[in-house]
């Protein structure tokens, strides 16, 4: 693709930041030090080099995607070509699909905030004003 190290090889936090699966490299890094990260199926730190045909395994929570990396870049462009950078596995696009549809079955989960109005009636009973 775009600005390839001469060796055909670029850290992986930076990969995962130009292919768009974390906003920042920061966020990447923290990803990779976590764990939730798998380079071959191997935990590894945000230096380690990836390279053309690598096998990526991501957690992003209960999501577990499966990737090939078919192309090398550090520059981070808009999403389809980010998207060239690597390949999904079948097994891993069927998963997150039947994933996304159960989230769609469950009921919705209700989150009340109170108004102001209602922190000061909560105040008010607490201290017994």
């Amino acid at each position: 693709m775009t600005s390839m190290n001469e060796a055909g090889k670029l850290r992986i936090d930076k990969w995962l930041w130009a292919a768009r699966f974390y906003k920042t490299r920061r966020l990447a890094v923290d990803a990779i030090e976590n764990g939730r990260v798998l380079l071959d199926g191997v935990c590894v730190k945000p230096a380690k080099t990836v390279a053309v045909g690598d096998q990526l395994v991501l957690h992003f929570g209960q999501t577990r995607v499966e990737i090939e990396v078919v192309a090398l870049s550090d520059k981070r462009g808009p999403a389809p070509v980010a998207q060239q950078l690597y390949r999904e596995s079948e097994e891993s696009r069927t998963r997150r699909a039947e994933a996304a549809e159960l989230r769609k079955l469950q009921p919705e989960v209700f989150s009340y905030r109170p108004t102001k109005r209602d922190r000061r009636e909560i105040e008010k009973f607490r201290h017994g004003k």
